[in-house]
Parts: C-alpha cells; sequence; structure tokens
C-alpha cells in the first residue's frame, strides 16, 4: 500500500487490487488522499462489504485527473470495463426505446431511436420494451397518418407510395398536403406523447362540433373516430401527477440475499414505463453506495435526462438524519468525504441535458406515492429474479457470496489406459477464454480417472493464482471426492507457491468445487441419450445432488460448458494418439533413433513435410552432416 504522504491530494480515481493482480474496487475522488484513508478507520465504522474487500486488497494504484467531472467519468468507464467484484455494476447498460420528431424538417415523421442527439428533434420516452413501444407507434400512425418514408426517399418520390391509398399518409412528398396541416397533427402527436390526452380530446372535440355546426359531416366523423382512437390509447395510462412533470423515481428494497432497484419514468404526469435490476449479496448498508454507482452507470450522454431525478432519500455524510430516525445507523456516513457526491452527478448530468438536472429525495406527497410504486416494482423483481446475471444466479444456487465470474472445468480422456489427458476449459464472465486452455499429461493413470484426477489437482494447485470461483469437474461423487482430497491435502499445508498464505477455515477451499454428471436411467445407467437435461449437480461430502431445476438456464449453462470441456480433452487425446502412431511409423525405419525423431519433429510439422524435405534442407538440421542426411533422406522415401 501507498504510504499517506504519497497519496495524491487531487480529484482521481483509485484502483484496489488483491494478490492476483485483479482489480476488485473502482472509486472516484475530489480528494484522493482524504478518501483513500477513510478505508483504515476502526471497523465498526466501515460497511461488512468495505471490510471484506479491505481484506483482499493488498495494492493501490491512483489515475489523477484535472476535474471530479473526469474521475466521475473515469470511474464509470473502469467500471463498466472490469466489473470489480466489489463494486455496484450495472448489467443491463442497454439504450432503451425512444419516439423522436426531427421539428425542424417541414414535413417530420414519427421515429424510434435509441439514442439522445442534440440536433434540436423532440424526444419522447424512454420505453424499456422495444415491441411496445413498436406497437405504439403502429398506433399512432393509424390515427395520425404521418409520413414513414426517410428523407431521401421523400425528395425522390413523384407519386404517393402505397400508405397513401390505403388512407395511412397523406402523401407530403407530393404537395397533397399543405404544411400548416400536417404541422397541426405533428402538434397533436407531441400532445399525445407528452402525456397532454385530455388537452388533445378537448381540442379535437371542439373541433368536431364545430365541424358538425358548419355541416362538414365528413370532416366531423373522422375526428370522431380519430377521438375514440386516442381514447383508447391512453385508457390504460393513469396521471399520477396534475402539473404534467418529467422525472425518473427510484425504488429500493432488501431482502435476505439482495438489494433491488425499480427506476419508473414519468413524463408529462404520467408514469410510461418502469426498468428494475438486482444485485446478489448487498444489504441495506450498501444503499449508498449502489444509488452513486447506479446514477453513474445508467444515465449517459446520449440518453433521455429528465430535469428531476427523486430517490428515495440522499444522505450526507454530516447531517445526522433528525428527519428519518429509522435510517440512523443503516448506513456508514463516515465513509464519504465531507462533497455531496449527488450534487457532482447533478452537475454532469446538467451538462449533459443541456439544462438543469435535480437529483431531490422525495419529499412531497405525490413523490413519496411514486416511490412507493418504484419499490414495489423492486419487490417484485426480487422475487422473479430475471435480470440476475448467470454469475450471480449460480452463487445463489450454490448459496457462495461471490459471483461466479471465473469457470473451470476438467476432464479426463484416455485410450485404454493409455495416453491419459487431463484437459482444462475457462470461461470468464459467461464467455470462453481460450488462450487460458490447458492440457496435461497424466503418467502410470491406467485407466483409473479417480487416480488422474488426483494426481491433476495437486499439480493445479501448484500452479497457484488466479482461483476460479467455480471448480467443475465432468464427473459424479467419485470423482469429485478425488480432486477434494488431494486439494484438502495440499492446502492444510498451507504452501502456496507464492509464499503467502489463505484465510481459509478447516476443510475450506478458495473456489466452490462440484460436479456434473449424467443422469441415470431406469436400470441405473448414465443416460448419454442426446437432448438429455436432467444432468446433476454434487458437491464434496454431500450424497444426494443439488436441487437444480431440469431444463433450467443454470443447469443449460454447465452442461455447455462440460460438454466444451470435453470435446477439448478428446479433440487433445485423438492429437496425441496420432503423433503416438506417426512416431512409431518414424521409429520403424532405419538410421532414425529417438532423438532424431525428436529432431525432425521440432523443424517439420507432418511426416509429409519430411518426405518433401531436400538432403540440403536436413543438412541445416542440427548435428545432421551430409552423410547423416543422406541416410535420413533414404530412410524418409520409403514412407
Amino acid at each position: 500500500m501507498e504510504r499517506p504522504n504519497e497519496i495524491p491530494q487531487t480529484p482521481g480515481v483509485y484502483i484496489y487490487k488483491d494478490k492476483g493482480g485483479r482489480i476488485i474496487y473502482v472509486g472516484k475522488a475530489r480528494n484522493l488522499k482524504k478518501r483513500v484513508l477513510s478505508y483504515f478507520r476502526p471497523d465498526n465504522q466501515l460497511t461488512s462489504k468495505t471490510k471484506a474487500m479491505m481484506s483482499h486488497a493488498v495494492s493501490i494504484e491512483f489515475l489523477t485527473t484535472n476535474t471530479e467531472k473526469e474521475a466521475l467519468l473515469l470511474e464509470a468507464s473502469l467500471i463498466k470495463k472490469h466489473r470489480p467484484h466489489y463494486n455496484i455494476v450495472l448489467r443491463d447498460d442497454k439504450q432503451y426505446i425512444l419516439f423522436r420528431i426531427a421539428v425542424k424538417n417541414l414535413f417530420p415523421r414519427l421515429e424510434v431511436v435509441r439514442k439522445v442527439k442534440k440536433d434540436g428533434s423532440h424526444y419522447f420516452g424512454p420505453f424499456t420494451s422495444s415491441q411496445a413501444a413498436r406497437e405504439t407507434w403502429k398506433t399512432l400512425h393509424n390515427v395520425f397518418p404521418l409520413r414513414r418514408c426517410n428523407d431521401r426517399a421523400m425528395q425522390n418520390r413523384v407519386r404517393p407510395c402505397l400508405y397513401h391509398h390505403i388512407g395511412l399518409c397523406l402523401a407530403p412528398c407530393t404537395g397533397n398536403v399543405s404544411q400548416i396541416e400536417y404541422q397541426e397533427m405533428i402538434h397533436k402527436v407531441e400532445l399525445l406523447l407528452s402525456g397532454k390526452s385530455k388537452e388533445l380530446i378537448d381540442s379535437i372535440t371542439e373541433k368536431m362540433e364545430e365541424a358538425s355546426e358548419n355541416l362538414e359531416f365528413e370532416k366531423a366523423a373522422e375526428l370522431r373516430d380519430q377521438r375514440i382512437a386516442i381514447e383508447k390509447t391512453v385508457e390504460k395510462q393513469g396521471v399520477v401527477l396534475n402539473n404534467g412533470a418529467d422525472m425518473d423515481v427510484v425504488g429500493i428494497t432488501s431482502r435476505g440475499d439482495g438489494l433491488a432497484l425499480a427506476i419508473l419514468f414519468v413524463r408529462g404526469g404520467q408514469v410510461i414505463d418502469k426498468a428494475t435490476f438486482f444485485w446478489a449479496g448487498l444489504v441495506m448498508e450498501d444503499a449508498y453506495e449502489l444509488m452513486l454507482g447506479f446514477l453513474t452507470q445508467f444515465y449517459t450522454q446520449d440518453k433521455d435526462i429528465p430535469p428531476r431525478i427523486v430517490l428515495p432519500w440522499i444522505v450526507k455524510e454530516e447531517q445526522e438524519n433528525t428527519e428519518n430516525p429509522a435510517l440512523i445507523g443503516a448506513f456508514d456516513f463516515s465513509l464519504h468525504e465531507q462533497d455531496d457526491d449527488f450534487e457532482s452527478i447533478a452537475t454532469m448530468l446538467s451538462e449533459w441535458r443541456g439544462g438543469n438536472v435535480r437529483i431531490i429525495a422525495a419529499r412531497t406527497k405525490e413523490d413519496q406515492q411514486l416511490v412507493d410504486m418504484a419499490k414495489s416494482n423492486a419487490k417484485e423483481t426480487v422475487y422473479k429474479r430475471s435480470d440476475l446475471g448467470m454469475d450471480q444466479r449460480l452463487a445463489a444456487l450454490f448459496k457462495v457470496q461471490e459471483p461466479m465470474r471465473r469457470i473451470e472445468c476438467v476432464d479426463v480422456s484416455h485410450t485404454s489406459g493409455t495416453s491419459t489427458k487431463v484437459g482444462l476449459v475457462v470461461y470468464q464472465d459467461g464467455k470462453p477464454h481460450k488462450s487460458e486452455y490447458r492440457v496435461w499429461n497424466i503418467e502410470n493413470a491406467h485407466g483409473d480417472d479417480y487416480f488422474a484426477l488426483s494426481q491433476w489437482a495437486k499439480r493445479r494447485a501448484e500452479h497457484g493464482a488466479p482461483w476460479p470461483h467455480l471448480l467443475l469437474i465432468d464427473g459424479g461423487r467419485g470423482q469429485v471426492n478425488a480432486v477434494n482430497a488431494s486439494f484438502q491435502e495440499y492446502f492444510s499445508t498451507i504452501h502456496i507457491r507464492d509464499s503467502q498464505s489463505f484465510d481459509l477455515e478447516e476443510g475450506q477451499l478458495p473456489f466452490t468445487l462440484a460436479g456434473i454428471a449424467k443422469a441415470r436411467d431406469e436400470e441405473g445407467h448414465q443416460d448419454r441419450r442426446a437432448g438429455n437435461v436432467s444432468d446433476r449437480i454434487f458437491l464434496p461430502n454431500r450424497t444426494n445432488p443439488l436441487p437444480f431445476k431440469e431444463g433450467s438456464h443454470e443447469l443449460l449453462f454447465l452442461q455447455s460448458i462440460r460438454d466444451a470441456t470435453h470435446n477439448f480433452a478428446i479433440g487433445r487425446h485423438r492429437q496425441a494418439r496420432t503423433k503416438q502412431s506417426l512416431d512409431a511409423e518414424l521409429l520403424r525405419l532405419p538410421n532414425i533413433g529417438i532423438e532424431t525423431a525428436k529432431m525432425l519433429w521440432s523443424h517439420f510439422s507432418s511426416l509429409e513435410e519430411m518426405k518433401k524435405a531436400s538432403i540440403d534442407d536436413l543438412c541445416n538440421l542440427p548435428k545432421v552432416g551430409k552423410k547423416k542426411a543422406l541416410q535420413i533422406w533414404e530412410s524418409l522415401q520409403k514412407l
């Protein structure tokens, strides 16, 4: 760790790393020295997550910036890139659906987009469901016959398209509608998308009655149908605010295994959509950091940012929180700097939005009602848990706190007890890392898979970090217990390659060990039929398999890793077997012994290349003269 007088006092980012060099936490600060020293307070002043993080941190690095805003952006970028274990990581960073009307265009169209551009256009949304948004888009076009073609197609069109002939476009491309009439229709669409449906319906009703009085019955009938269509479109939307406010509202709830967060998108006084998230292993004392991490990762420059973001509460270090005694002691106030982190985020969002953005706590009755609604949606998310990443879902099933981001899987392959290979496949964050695939040659196994896995486990333990979060064995109870025994023997000696020791309880490993075995058929034999989704997961010293749901995403994911490992191990075994047969064929030739065969294989990739080599080529090999080269060449020609 750095000495206190060597820590910069400028804005920037600090990065904690573990003994394996992995980034485990990224944080930002207005004053790096002040923030970093706050981590070295008495344990009773730190959150449990912070204490756990500091117990694994062995080094710290700093990246200084000119401003706190730069530090905020850098922190968010590093978190998204490295996904440190002890950071609040927002896994759903997708861009939501928006409606755009390019009002600078004489005849604008209604577009579905995912990014906000500072082009003077009017944006409406966001919507989390693209399907629902596109259904709304279709409905609006049925009510308001706007153009659908892009600008280039409109400029080149010489006659109306099919949409005009079926009454779904006014054909501004050929001058069939005036700009004033078209803009009036655009204004109606904006009123509807802004949540001002009552104002729009009242306006249409007034014009309908006026047309009827003027005996323009056809026009009155069109306006009547338009009003009915609009009423059906908005009948399920409830106005929750009378002032037609635009804001996002956040609610948080907890359960024994994590925190859930929901955000409501309120536009024009109406809740138009929501988004929900869940983080396993967090408790309410982590809510402050969760809120900061969520705001910095959820909002980006090309997202729709409202003028107000309402939170359940805002905690400042210096406040005693006397207004809400229920929150006293629920958060670690002393960990955070005196500056208001939320104010820094609001300043950055204001710059991105091009207008003022306020991040405030719920104060009014209406705000609190929305927060309660968001909290109810968050509770629903906790029970559904569909938004959890695979690493968190596996952690929940194996009942461990740390997400299972790194998975190693091993399998044994041999031919009648010969050429025994143990193949290892590595998955990181759900994706294969082929550069870390490995294969081990196991001697004297003689077809004993238990012995082969036991010997492999000893060599894997000596290899050391990085350790996986889950070590998966292709096999059942016997294979798992054989591997477990070797690891227990190794770790009981506290003999670690880099001379460091683990703080492990007796019988505990630095990773979760499990086996995956084929399900049994009615006669007790392994069911290897294609499409079998009933594999079983075993843990060391446990008789019954874990209760993985048949055909669940988690089980299918582990099966795919097992299958990849099986194919890798067999592939390497076949390569070795092929090379052995080629070696035997080569050694049968006169004038070619073991050393000569090794030398030839080190310079040529196949027997065909050896046969094509000239005498001069063979003379260039180490310790091969012209006479020896001629002998080798003559022998190779007999193949």
